[in-house]
């Protein structure tokens, strides 16, 4: 018992070091994940999953809705100020961009605020963007799922005056393929047609 115990005691901090050095790579990896610098690489956790939401016309989408056309998904909600309205307006250029191809892919604006965001709520603000964007809506607890699903981060704030509330959450572009699996957080941060033609690659 006595020999053993130094042993062990000095394999500790090789140990620790194992375990910060993964750490460190797998932090590398999230982070080149996260700003799209990895397109062919696994995602380290699984991203999408079943779901059940309603789009602003009322009817039933489900994950089955994703097959057979790339995807475009994007989470946010109706009373946002500045980020959710910019990013829509910037999927709209994009989809203007591909043309008639636009009709081969599919654009949800899934809602984090089910609380707010009815489909009514959802078609008047869809209204100033591009029509091939549908918003997607549900209860709380459908809601939560796909947020879940989909490795969403997103928390209600209240505002300052306490009156009122507002959502924090991940504002990432998210692209997946015509089988409905995860590829890449999708880049806008470029020109319409730059953007619409990497899109049409999964066509």
């Amino acid at each position: 018992m006595t020999d053993r115990t130094p042993r062990m005691l000095a394999s500790r901090p090789l140990v620790i070091i194992a375990a910060f050095a993964g750490s460190l790579v797998v932090g590398l990896l999230l982070m080149l994940w996260a700003v799209g610098g990895l397109r062919n690489v696994a995602t380290p956790a699984a991203i999408g999953g079943p779901f059940q939401l309603a789009d602003q016309a009322g009817q039933i989408v489900t994950e089955k809705n994703l097959k057979g056309r790339p995807t475009l998904i994007f989470f946010g909600f109706t009373h946002c100020p500045d980020v959710c309205p910019t990013a829509l307006f910037e999927i709209s250029e994009v989809l203007k961009a591909m043309g008639k191809d636009a009709d081969r892919v599919n654009a949800f604006f899934v809602s984090v605020d089910p609380e707010r965001d009815t489909p009514a709520a959802m078609k008047d603000y869809l209204s100033s963007f591009d029509p091939h964007l549908k918003g997607l809506t549900g209860d709380p607890e459908a809601v939560a799922k796909v947020i879940s699903a989909y490795r969403v981060y997103a928390r209600k704030v209240p505002t300052k005056d306490g009156g009122d509330y507002t959502m924090d959450h991940t504002a990432l572009i998210y692209l997946m393929d015509r089988d409905g699996k995860f590829v890449s957080p999708f880049n806008i941060k470029r020109t319409p047609e730059e953007a619409a033609a990497d899109l049409k690659r999964y066509l």
